[in-house]
Order: C-alpha cells, then sequence, then structure tokens
C-alpha cells in the first residue's frame, strides 16, 4: 500500500481538523485531554477519524482511530505503515473553499489506482458502463448497464489522457462519498436507511443547495454539470438528481427518475411504499399530488440512461436563449442518443431546425408531432398546427420561446414584441396567449382577459384558457362568467379523467363566493 492518504480525504478532511485545531490549548493537549477528544469523536465518521490521527499519530488513540477509519472503509486489512503526510491546514482550506475545479498536482496515476481501489466492493463497479471508456460503446449500453457518473464525465470531458485523469479523480471522490455514507449504516441497512443517509451527507454535512435564482436561470448548463455540481456544492434539480443517482447507484439504491414538465427528482418506490426525494429541497417528501395540475395529469418516469439526455436538453436550452441555434440543435441530437424517439425532444429539435434554416428536416419532425398529445398533460401543443397551418411564422415563434428576465422592462420589451405579432397574425393561439400572460405578470387583468376570449374564440377546448378566464373572472367578482368558464374546464378535465386538487379548491372558493350556476 502507498502512503496516499493525504489525497484519500482531500475534499472532506479540513472542516474537522480545523475544529479540532481551534480548541483551547490544542498544542499541547495532554493525555486525558486526547482521550477526551477521542471519545466525542464520532465513531462513524471516517473523516474525524482520519483527522485526529493525522494530529495524533503517536498516541494509543491516533492509531485506534486509524484502525477504525480503515475498518469503516472495509479495508480491514491494510498493515502498516500507512501513515498521514503532515498537512498544510491552510493550504486545505484554500483548496477546499476553492470555486471551480480543483485538481491535486501530485496526485499520480499510481495514487488514482490506490483511490479506485478503496471503492471496488460498491455495486456500481457491476455495471458493464463502469469499465469502458468508449462513448460509443457505452451509447449502445442498456440503461441497466450504464454507469451514469462515467457516462456523464465521458461526455463532457472526453477521452484523452488528460480528461481520464480528471475523470479518475472525480469517481474517486465519488467513491467517498459513498463509503463514508455506507460508514455512517449498520451492517445491512435497509432502504430506507440508505435514503436517510445520502440525505443526511449531501444536504446537511456537505450542505449542497440549489444556485441563487439570478445564477441558475442563465447558467443551467454549467449547474448541472456534475463535476460542477461536485466542486460548487450548488445544482439545479438535474445536476443535484444526477449526485444523488451517482451515489444511489454506488451503494446499491435503485431509485426512479421523475420528471414532471421543466423538472426532475427521484423517488423511492418498492411497490407497497413510495418516498419522493426532492432534492432541491434537501431531499423532502413532498406527496405526488403536489407535482400534478391543471395541466398536468401523470408525472412521467425516466431511465438512467434518459437522464444523460436530459444533460445535454439543459445545455442545449442554454444555447437557444442565447440564440446559438445551431449548438442547440447539435445538443439535441447528442441527446437523441441517449433518448430514444421522443416527442418532446424531436419538439425542441424540430424548432431548432427551423431557426437555423433547415426548413424540410424541422417541418418533418413537426409534420411528425401534428396529432400528437403527451399522456401525461391534458393539453396539446397548439403552435404545431398553427405554424403547419400558415396561422404563424418562424421569427414569430423564435420570439414567442425568447427568454424573458423578470424585470418589468423585459416584460414589456416582449409584450411590445407579442403584440406586433398577433396584429400580423392574429389566429397565432401561442402568441395570444403568451401576449394575454405578459399583461398579468403586470397586473393588467382586463388586458389579459381581452386577448384570452380572442384565444377561446379561435379554441373552446382549449384547458388552460378556460381556466385562466374563469380565475380572472372571479377576480373581477363575474360569477356568471367564472362559472361558464370553470365548468368548461371541469368537463375537458373528465374527459381526461384527470381531477386535479387545484381545480377541487377553485370549486369550493367559487361557491362561497356564489351559488353554482345550474346549465
Amino acid at each position: 500500500m502507498k502512503k496516499v492518504l493525504f489525497f484519500l480525504f482531500s475534499i472532506f478532511l479540513v472542516i474537522s481538523l480545523t475544529s479540532l485545531k481551534n480548541l483551547p490549548g490544542i498544542e499541547n493537549v495532554e493525555t486525558s485531554k486526547i482521550s477526551t477528544l477521542y471519545k466525542n469523536i464520532d465513531p462513524k465518521s471516517v473523516i474525524q477519524l482520519f483527522a485526529f490521527y493525522n494530529l495524533y499519530p503517536n498516541t494509543k488513540e491516533g492509531k485506534e482511530a486509524l484502525k477504525k477509519a480503515w475498518n469503516l472503509l472495509k479495508q480491514e486489512n491494510v498493515k502498516d505503515p500507512l501513515v498521514l503526510p503532515t498537512l498544510d491546514i491552510n493550504l486545505m482550506i484554500d483548496l477546499v473553499n476553492k470555486q471551480g475545479r480543483f485538481l491535486p498536482d501530485n496526485l499520480n496515476e499510481e495514487k488514482l489506482t490506490f483511490l479506485a481501489s478503496l471503492g471496488k466492493s460498491l455495486k456500481n463497479r457491476a455495471l458493464k458502463g463502469s469499465t469502458l471508456w468508449d462513448i460509443d460503446e457505452i451509447q449502445k449500453l442498456s440503461p441497466q448497464e450504464i454507469d451514469l457518473s462515467r457516462a456523464l464525465f465521458l461526455e463532457e470531458m472526453g477521452s484523452e489522457k488528460d480528461a481520464i485523469y480528471k475523470i479518475k479523480y472525480y469517481e474517486a471522490v465519488l467513491d467517498l462519498m459513498a463509503l463514508q455514507i455506507l460508514a455512517k449504516l449498520n451492517e445491512n441497512p435497509t432502504d430506507i436507511d440508505k435514503i436517510n443517509a445520502i440525505n443526511e451527507f449531501i444536504f446537511y454535512e456537505k450542505k449542497f443547495r440549489f444556485p441563487p435564482h439570478s445564477i441558475h436561470a442563465k447558467q443551467i448548463d454549467t449547474f448541472t454539470f456534475l463535476s460542477t455540481v461536485m466542486d460548487s456544492r450548488r445544482g439545479v434539480c438535474l445536476g443535484v438528481s444526477i449526485l444523488y443517482l451517482s451515489l444511489a447507484q454506488r451503494l446499491g439504491l435503485e431509485l426512479e427518475i421523475i420528471t414532471p414538465p421543466g423538472h426532475i427528482f427521484v423517488r423511492y418506490n418498492d411497490g407497497s411504499k413510495i418516498i419522493n426525494i426532492e432534492t432541491t429541497a434537501r431531499g423532502c417528501d413532498f406527496p405526488s399530488e403536489v407535482y400534478l395540475g391543471i395541466e398536468t395529469k401523470k408525472l412521467q418516469k425516466r431511465n438512467i440512461k434518459e437522464v444523460v439526455g436530459l444533460a445535454f436538453i439543459n445545455e442545449a436550452s442554454v444555447n437557444w436563449g442565447l440564440k446559438k441555434y445551431d449548438d442547440a440543435v447539435v445538443l439535441y441530437q447528442k441527446a437523441s442518443k441517449y433518448i430514444k424517439n421522443d416527442p418532446i425532444l424531436n419538439e425542441l429539435l424540430g424548432l431548432n431546425l427551423l431557426f437555423t434554416g433547415k426548413i424540410d428536416e424541422g417541418k418533418k419532425l413537426l409534420s411528425a408531432l401534428k396529432d400528437y398529445k403527451s399522456e401525461y398533460l391534458t393539453t396539446k401543443e397548439n403552435f404545431i398546427d398553427d405554424y403547419l397551418n400558415n396561422k404563424t411564422d418562424i421569427e414569430s415563434l423564435k420570439e414567442i420561446f425568447a427568454p424573458v428576465e423578470g424585470d418589468r422592462q423585459s416584460i414589456l420589451e416582449k409584450q411590445n414584441t407579442l403584440k406586433k405579432i398577433v396584429e400580423k397574425y392574429p389566429n397565432f393561439r401561442a402568441g395570444l396567449f403568451q401576449l394575454a400572460n405578459s399583461y398579468l405578470q403586470l397586473g393588467r387583468e382586463k388586458e389579459a382577459y381581452k386577448y384570452l376570449l380572442k384565444n377561446y374564440e379561435l379554441d373552446t377546448s382549449d384547458i388552460i384558457v378556460n381556466y385562466y378566464l374563469s380565475i380572472i373572472s372571479f377576480e373581477r367578482l363575474d360569477y356568471a362568467n367564472a362559472w361558464k368558464y370553470f365548468k368548461n374546464t371541469e368537463k375537458l378535465l373528465i374527459k381526461e379523467n384527470h381531477f386535479p386538487k387545484a381545480l377541487k379548491n377553485f370549486k369550493e372558493t367559487l361557491k362561497r363566493a356564489s351559488p353554482e350556476i345550474l346549465n
């Protein structure tokens, strides 16, 4: 065995070491005080045990701490002389607190191999994908064979020599995370035990968090990359879910991947018990109905392989927002290697093909979706029909999908653009709806109502338009129309066999304000 413990916990040691060093008179601690400190160490914390050994390597307690640490890592056969080199604590603090990527300068291939050997018993080692370094071969694997972290790291960094070095480093850190989680568990932990331990480690011990809104909206791709999430301890829903799944694979914990529109979370489901793990809220278990609404009637499940494709979709969305449509097309095409024949992905790709001038290719994809309605939603996209029927054009499609900042000026600018679009294409339903929504954002319900009515006249079966008209009518004390559009909404949702809580609650509110108006 090599003397590599400096690297073994380079990510984790600093907090424990610093807290011990800061104790009064630590430089001259008496034997009894050392014993007291040792007794106060969490006996299942590999981090604290190695830190203690580093401080007191020549004491009886220090040697016991080292032995316990190796036992917790399932390395009972490790023999002396394994020692921890003296650490430069200030340097460690600087490195651990550094925002961005950190790779130890003196971490060579031999040491990386040793680190990898520590995780040889982790469950992801049984996955075929954990043995492959060729991304083309990984793309051919079934979802059950994919090692999520290996696939994502290869797609992000490539397979050149320097990239493989970085990948091995990040994989070693993931292994150490998983080993630390296992060290806190009993001999035969249940799946629930593992979930609780992962939650405690990610959200409370390491304090992974959702990035500030002002940052994540513009850098959703950055906070999706697994390496960035690990470095910064910040991640959007997909980024932290990817970290969670990567650890779960190492612990042999099977989880479902759930994707409501524009979101993702992970779920434990053993057939009798369901635990939703909301990675943007420190692993809280929210009821499934929280994710349902007027438009979302069913939650879509994804597999591990598709998660790799979702990372590309996140990255593509940023390029789309920056009007880098060619780059977005490339990324959507990469995503399609992991998410096969997906209508949503084909829709996104089709639009961006139009935007790059590849009209025939874009139209072909969108035409195939003309009559498509997702089984997970109560509504279908109407902009495809309107485009194919010449009720709008490509430039108008670009504008309705253009991102908007949350400030008033940005909303007004988008609103003026939408006005021009609906003047040119008065039957463009998505344009009318977005224009109405812009007025709602500004608190101007009267104007919003006008454009929603125009939308309703074009399509009386639009559930969301009916729902909005009912709510605005209620707010304006126009109970007759509130009931009219409510009943339309209710009938349309009954056809979808969907009875959302939001609609039930609104009905009760409407009843209290005005008796139900019969047809």
